[in-house]
């Protein structure tokens, strides 16, 4: 168990590079996850709002970390290939809160795990990246430690001044135990450029419409591209949109582009 956890761990931490970045489909639940590692993907990663709005609750810690820990352990359990968690700013109180946290979702097989800043003080975040570290040498597993900054995301602070606020945070965090940084909420080419010359580990960032393409990120220096909440969002779109048309005029289109049952139903069929 320990040494195929820990091979999966340092397949993931070799994933991380511009010259091919790591694209991540985020999964919620068990299917999704089948669905995105039978289509391709070299890792799984999860979305906290996928996950609470499968469990009816808002994004934003509302679920409780039983039921992340769980999901996780089940998600693991459905596909061969290595997993990461996003566990928000680490489901705890404090900082042993989140070591607890990060402590069993190792203990459920992730290697790696996302904790965000959001509009908390970078210091606080620091001490809970450092109490994550800690709790991952005790329990003698390898982790890939993603920092989340969250501030191009929620607009924080002086425009003017962002970029070096952000590069602050992302060294503080680096000297805390980060293994990646991941910014979300940038597009711009430029920015995405500086940030990566001037972070040591690998840069992540979160895509979607309008965002330049996996190979034109790589080629900037992002070494990992998230599509965060992104699949879950569509995949509830394409629920409406057959609803409503089932609804409004009786008729079955939407429906059309579905994966053929008997596929869809053995991904399931075997053991892992």
């Amino acid at each position: 168990m320990v040494t195929a956890h820990t091979d999966k761990a340092l397949l993931f931490r070799s994933l991380h590079s511009p010259a091919r970045p790591l694209a991540l489909a985020n999964a919620w639940d068990v299917a999704s996850a089948r669905v995105i590692e039978a289509a391709g993907a070299p890792a799984i990663a999860t979305t906290s709002a996928g996950i609470a709005w499968s469990l009816g609750r808002p994004d934003g810690e509302t679920v409780s970390p039983d039921q992340v820990v769980d999901l996780i352990a089940r998600i693991v359990a459905a596909v061969g290939i290595p997993v990461t968690a996003d566990i928000e700013g680490g489901y705890g109180q404090d900082a042993a809160g989140v070591a607890e946290t990060v402590a069993r979702v190792l203990e459920a097989g992730a290697v790696g795990v996302n904790i965000e800043d959001g509009t908390r003080p970078p210091a606080e975040l620091g001490v809970r990246l450092t109490a994550a570290r800690a709790a991952a040498e005790r329990a003698g597993a390898l982790l890939f430690l993603n920092a989340r900054i969250d501030t191009y995301l929620f607009g924080l602070g002086d425009p003017a001044t962002r970029l070096k606020d952000t590069l602050e945070r992302a060294h503080g965090y680096m000297d805390a135990g980060a293994d990646g940084i991941f910014v979300p909420g940038v597009t711009d080419p430029a920015t995405i450029a500086e940030l990566a010359e001037n972070i040591s580990v690998p840069l992540n960032v979160m895509a979607g419409p309008g965002a330049p393409a996996v190979a034109e990120l790589g080629a900037l220096g992002v070494a990992r591209v998230s599509l965060g909440s992104g699949v879950a969002q569509t995949a509830y779109t394409a629920t409406r949109r057959a609803a409503q048309q089932l609804y409004d005029t009786g008729d079955y289109h939407p429906l059309t582009d579905a994966i053929p049952f008997p596929e869809l139903n053995d991904l399931f069929s075997g053991p892992r």
